[in-house]
């Protein structure tokens, strides 16, 4: 029998060995996919424990070992039916003798097995046996690793290292709080000691003559970089910053690792490896660096700041002078990581005191300025250098300090290499095919804006070099234009460094700050704007024969941010700028130059109507002119906006046609055009209706365009979307503009109902075309929006409930053939169904909180039209998994705040409802209760506390023997009270909260916690009972005096004088016990039990 059994173990080996080999090996997608099928279901097997440890014994290929280690990762990680701690022990012992006895296993497997022992440990860092911390014993597990061969030290070391990394990463399968207490305590009990550890091996390394040719011993110097830097990274506070905010990072090192930083030789350690390491390590030294340098100010006091300072800028000065190795791009990117860390972290007053500033800072000028000249070396790292330029620039007028700064001999240069390096690349960009930089928008912009403020640091000299360097460009580019033998190839360079040159006009007028600006600075701006309006005509004479796409987005970017600055209030219209406008241009006043700005924006329209970079910011500008009230008075006195007002048709504005060619979604830009005309045209429209009629006759003409169509049975399907398409974008952007009673009603009196049947026959035939129903869905929800009051039908008008009939008409249509479309594949099902749903959703909301329908009518009346949007929203809700509802931001806004207005004013209608849909939508609550917006959660909290009140008033007029309540009540109560455990987890959810996270919305929280305590008292008491015990005994009875204070005189009733008292009882609740657990490790148990 014993040999029969070890035979099929045997035999089970090698079935698991070939599966292994298929899934890691073979290039059949077929065969690959059945063995993942197969070790899927050996992973749920029950007796995967000990066929791992089978594998890892006699597992004769590399592939089965790391199945049995990431096997083992599963297990120890899940949360339903944990292991038991003894077991857990044993595999992290095994794994450590496995490790001892096999240090020369393939790296992917020691690998997964040092992630088996992290996880292992991180998981258990608070389980205890007799009163012993048994997984916090790292240092003393690792140590006979660090006393034998260097295969066994490089193993060790990256056991910590990972560990290190494993405990400060948080992971989604569970809570955040129990993730931070872990964190915090591993911080507070062991990384100092790993990272002496690893300063020690270090000095120890660097102290032998270390044969780096040694694959080994180049292997462990890795390792030890690799373990430093990773508690240096430590997350020591719970901000958990993303990288992307790499500049503001202040690393927040405990003070009990003071001594560390005092005693320069931590510091001068890492400067002395990166001399006498290879290039292709001191990456990760320089990384380390970037993480001293960046040391919080108060771990210091000023005089110790100083020092360590100066030992910085000498070790960065050290580099500058030997820069052998800067040319690898990787030391050269985190090399300039630690200057720009240089100003984050310290104050220009602070650095000019150090002794040798005036040599460093005319070392760092020089490496600036020779990166800005090779500019095709290491893009991406130029950010780093323009930022502590521009933070050095932005400091000069606040630096107290009496020793010089020089920034004025040095800025001006490092302004001088960055412009001067972007024209001489643009003819080594055409000749060799190269990338160009322009497109790409947003490195441009970022570049720029840095530039802005490094510019005007001794803006004379900035200004007098942009002059000299345009007048030469725009007169080489004249001359071109006039010969008749000049070369496409020359026109085009002259034309890549004009854009250049605007571009950066543009970003120093836009770095002009209002109280730091002279009168001489503003003349210099009018000679830099005259330039760029006289180079703005001879384009605009040329664009009939040929224009340059690249240039005029330039343009658009120079006329933003001169609108930004010199057009409005904020500026004397006495300025010296408009002085030389009048001086050179015959611009005497803010109306002539208003008119400058729409010329333009009209020629491109014109010319430019094909091309969508150029048409959609152009609308923008446009769009952002007519925000402004002061502006938009004067716009409309201006001939040329009477021209758009009177003929915004596709003869004038190519981008309007009907162009087969285009896309449906590129006439996105129609709305934002129409929503300018619309504010244009409600200046002086008044009650004119003539003027209405008269602006709507293009759209008058293409409804009826669309009508006809619609009416017979061969019409051209592609042009009557468009049609239709572009139509609708076009209403859109009206209805957004008209936000005043008036001008709002003559728009719905023109569309209703003359027009509404067409869109409701769109959506019938079209339903399946998302790029066609979302933009009728989206006007629909805009004309249902009492935006600023302006849905305020007469006493006598039906028009509020003829205008929600035709919205639940939309929604119903819409809804029930939305869902004849079945399974829509996962990457799809946003654009195609969601999308719309959530448009839906968002349109109901509207128009149910919109005050001007009287929803009691309907049903008094027998008109089934709420009854149908709600239960068509309903079917809708239904077809969607609750994972997508919280995935998808834009359904998960307009969900949750429909839910809030339907738990508000409409708990009749949900309590209506079979249980297995208020169970789903109690559990769409619970889920969003943890959401990370907060919109979602605050809304969650709301719709929450409509629903408890709901039932608590039920069961207070039940318990008064009042007359019979509806049998709808009845069962909605009788749900409840089948199903305690739902409302008992949110109440834990939201205490949980509460006590244990960072609650970003206490307020809202609050309200139906109420609620929830008084319909289940038993509950929660047992649930304090549960928290209070959970605690050290020493601070039990504290704990319980915060719950008796919570609940001190609060009544039994959900009165609003009641709930504000229990709202400042909870505040101070939170307050206490955040007070009582700060120096607890225990409360994670409770924690536990609530997730």
């Amino acid at each position: 029998m014993k040999w029969r059994k070890m035979a099929d173990h045997v035999q089970g080996l090698a079935q698991l060995e070939i599966l292994c080999k298929q899934l890691y090996e073979t290039t059949d997608t077929t065969v690959r996919h059945q063995a993942e099928k197969a070790l899927v279901e050996f992973t749920n097997s029950p007796d995967c424990l000990s066929k791992c440890q089978l594998l890892l014994e006699r597992g004769s290929s590399s592939y089965s070992q790391l199945l049995a280690a990431t096997c083992l990762s599963k297990l120890v990680s899940r949360t339903a039916n944990p292991l038991p701690l003894e077991q857990r022990i044993d595999i992290r012992n095994y794994v450590l003798n496995y490790l001892a006895t096999r240090p020369k296993l393939a790296a992917f497997v020691t690998q997964a097995l040092i992630q088996l022992y992290a996880r292992i440990t991180k998981l258990g860092w608070f389980d205890c046996q007799k009163d012993d911390y048994v997984f916090r014993n790292v240092i003393a597990d690792v140590t006979r690793f660090l006393q034998d061969s260097v295969e066994h030290c490089i193993i060790g070391v990256t056991i910590l290292s990972q560990l290190t990394n494993e405990i400060n990463q948080a992971d989604t399968t569970h809570p955040l709080t129990k993730h931070r207490k872990i964190a915090s305590s591993f911080r507070d009990s062991s990384l100092f000691d790993i990272f002496t550890l690893s300063c020690n091996l270090l000095k120890q390394a660097s102290g032998k003559n270390l044969n780096l040719n040694d694959e080994s011993q180049h292997g462990l110097l890795m390792q030890l970089l690799k373990l430093s830097y990773n508690c240096l990274n430590y997350d020591f506070i719970g901000t958990s910053t993303d990288e992307s905010s790499d500049d503001l990072c202040t690393v927040q090192i405990p003070t009990s690792w003071r001594s560390a930083f005092l005693d320069s030789s931590t510091l001068q350690l890492f400067f002395n490896l990166y001399h006498s390491i290879p290039p292709s390590l001191s990456p990760l030294v320089l990384s380390c660096l970037v993480q001293i340098a960046s040391v919080r100010r108060s771990l210091f006091n000023n005089a110790e700041r100083a020092k360590f300072l100066s030992h910085l800028v000498d070790g960065v000065k050290r580099i500058l002078a030997n820069p052998q190795c800067l040319p690898d791009p990787n030391n050269y990117h985190e090399f300039c990581r630690l200057l720009a860390r240089l100003k984050s972290n310290y104050q220009l007053g602070e650095l000019v005191k150090v002794e040798n500033y005036p040599e460093v800072i005319r070392l760092i000028a020089n490496f600036t300025v020779t990166s800005l000249q090779h500019w095709e070396f290491a893009p991406n790292s130029v950010h780093y250098l323009l930022s502590l330029w521009q933070r050095l620039a932005a400091s000069v007028p606040y630096v107290k300090a009496t020793e010089p700064h020089l920034l004025e001999t040095y800025t001006p240069e490092v302004t001088k290499a960055y412009i001067t390096s972007r024209l001489e690349s643009v003819h080594v960009i055409l000749r060799d095919g190269l990338e160009d930089p322009l497109d790409d928008a947003g490195l441009v912009q970022q570049q720029l804006d840095q530039l802005s403020t490094i510019g005007r640091c001794e803006y004379e000299k900035t200004c007098a070099l942009l002059v000299q360097l345009f007048d030469q460009a725009a007169q080489t580019y004249q001359e071109l234009l006039q010969s008749t033998n000049s070369s496409a190839a020359d026109i085009t360079v002259q034309e890549g460094r004009l854009t250049w040159l605007v571009y950066i006009i543009g970003a120093v007028i836009g770095g002009r700050v209002s109280f730091a600006s002279t009168d001489e600075q503003d003349a210099m701006d009018g000679e830099l704007v005259c330039r760029v309006l006289q180079l703005m005509n001879l384009t605009d004479s040329r664009l009939a024969q040929a224009g340059n796409e690249r240039l005029e987005l330039a343009m658009l970017s120079f006329f933003e941010q001169f609108r930004k600055i010199y057009i409005g209030d904020q500026v004397q219209k006495s300025s010296k700028l408009y002085r030389r406008l009048s001086e050179v241009l015959g611009l005497n006043d803010e109306t002539m130059v208003l008119s400058v700005f729409i010329g333009k924006i009209i020629t491109n329209l014109k010319y430019w109507g094909q091309c969508e970079p150029i048409t959609s910011k152009t609308l923008q500008l446009l769009n952002d002119l007519s925000l402004g009230y002061p502006f938009v008075r004067k716009l409309v006195k201006l001939t040329a906006v009477q021209f758009m007002l009177n003929n915004h048709t596709s003869e004038h504005f190519s981008f309007l046609g009907v162009n087969n060619q285009s896309n449906l979604s590129d006439m996105r830009c129609r709305t934002t055009f129409y929503t300018a005309l619309g504010r244009l045209l409600m200046v002086d429209l008044g009650e004119d209706e003539d003027q209405f009629e008269q602006f709507m006759l293009p759209l008058t003409a293409a409804f009826e365009t669309v009508a006809q169509m619609l009416s017979t049975n061969t019409f051209n399907e592609q042009e009557a979307k468009r049609t239709l398409v572009g139509l609708v974008r076009d209403l859109r952007g009206i209805a957004f503009a008209f936000n005043a009673k008036t001008s709002f009603m003559m728009l719905f009196d023109w569309i209703y109902p003359a027009y509404m049947p067409i869109l409701q026959r769109a959506i019938e035939l079209w339903y399946h075309d998302p790029a066609c129903t979302t933009p009728v869905l989206k006007l629909m929800a805009e004309l249902v929006h009492n935006r600023s009051q302006r849905l305020q039908f007469d006493v006598s008008s039906p028009n509020g409930i003829l205008l929600f009939r035709e919205t639940s008409k939309m929604i119903t249509t819409y809804g029930n053939r939305i869902l004849t479309l079945g399974e829509v594949p996962k990457d799809q099902v946003y654009g195609v169904k969601l999308k719309g749903v959530s448009v839906c959703f968002a349109m109901l909301k509207a128009v149910l909180s919109g005050n001007y329908v009287n929803f009691g009518v309907f049903r008094l009346y027998g008109d089934d039209a709420l009854d149908n949007a709600l239960q068509t929203f309903i079917k809708l809700l239904l077809s969607i998994p609750h994972s997508d509802l919280l995935d998808y931001p834009k359904l998960s806004q307009s969900f949750y705040s429909l839910l809030e207005v339907l738990t508000q004013d409409h708990m009749n209608f949900i309590a209506s409802l079979e249980p297995h849909v208020v169970m789903y939508i109690l559990s769409s609550i619970s889920e969003g209760l943890t959401a990370l917006d907060t919109m979602v959660c605050t809304g969650c909290c709301s719709s929450l506390d409509h629903i408890v009140t709901y039932l608590f008033k039920q069961l207070s007029r039940s318990t008064k023997k009042r007359p019979t309540p509806m049998a709808t009540d009845d069962r909605f109560l009788h749900i409840m009270q089948q199903h305690p455990e739902m409302i008992q987890q949110m109440l834990s959810t939201v205490l949980n909260i509460i006590i244990f996270e960072d609650c970003r919305n206490q307020w809202s929280m609050s309200r139906p916690l109420l609620g929830l305590i008084l319909l289940n008292e038993k509950y929660f008491a047992d649930l304090r009972n549960s928290i209070v015990n959970s605690q050290p005994p020493e601070k039990q009875q504290a704990m319980h005096l915060c719950f008796e204070n919570l609940m001190e005189g609060i009544e039994r009733n959900l009165l609003t004088k009641n709930r504000d008292r229990f709202t400042q009882n909870l505040s101070v609740f939170r307050r206490e016990v955040n007070d009582s657990m700060k120096n607890s490790t225990y409360g994670v148990n409770s924690n536990d039990m609530m997730s």
